[in-house]
This record gives structure tokens, C-alpha cells and sequence, in this order.
């Protein structure tokens, strides 16, 4: 499973540093293939629990990744780290989190059992 993301301290820098790279990427996109542009709602709705983008805290992005991991049944994520004009120390900053924190996190998860209903 692959999908864009972002890692930051917070859930709201991330999104914050995140929406305007990620915004220009979908804009141009859409403007090739004829999607209407991307508005904040659209966005949201990407960073939430169900959406396909993996924006946040590291431990909000391990529980995500973990989350739909198991749903999915895959045993590998691979998150798209450069989107856009991503300034080059963010996207340094977000990959040593998704290493040193996210990644470590998902396997703890991934090792915890599953409750059964």
C-alpha cells in the first residue's frame, strides 16, 4: 500500500505545511484531467481517519497506517514524501519522523492482537 504524506510534530503543523503543496500538485492535476480544484473540505476529508492521506503527528500517522494496514490486509506502506515544492528541510524532517517514530510505532501496533468482538 502506498499513499502521499506528511509528518510533523503536531497534527495541525503538518496539515498547515502540508495543504499548499499538496493543493498545487491536485490543482495541476485536475486541471490536466478535468477535476474541479482541491478546497479545504476536500483536504480534510483526505486527512481524516477514512481519507487516503497520511498527514499528521507521528503517532496519528502510525495508528493510520496500522489501522488500514490490517483492514487492507497488506504488510508494507510506502508514503509518498515528495509532493509538489515541498521545502527540502520539511521533507527531510517528515522522513526522519517516519523513521525514528512512525515506522517503530506501526509495528508496535501491528504486534499488539486485535480485540475480537
Amino acid at each position: 500500500m502506498h499513499s502521499p504524506g506528511f509528518i510533523a510534530e503536531t497534527d495541525e503543523e503538518a496539515a498547515e505545511r502540508y495543504w499548499p503543496f499538496h493543493r498545487a500538485v491536485t490543482d495541476q492535476l485536475g486541471r490536466e484531467r478535468g477535476w474541479p480544484p482541491l478546497d479545504q473540505a476536500g483536504y480534510r476529508a483526505g486527512l481524516s481517519a477514512g481519507g487516503s492521506l497520511y498527514v499528521g503527528s507521528p503517532e496519528t500517522v502510525a495508528r493510520k497506517i496500522a489501522r488500514n494496514m490490517r483492514i487492507l490486509g497488506v504488510s508494507r506502506f510506502d508514503m509518498r514524501y515528495a509532493t509538489g515544492r515541498l521545502p527540502h528541510a520539511d521533507m527531510m524532517r517528515s522522513i526522519e519522523l517516519y523513521g525514528t517514530r512512525v515506522a517503530p510505532r506501526v509495528r508496535e501496533l501491528l504486534a499488539e492482537p486485535v480485540p475480537v468482538p
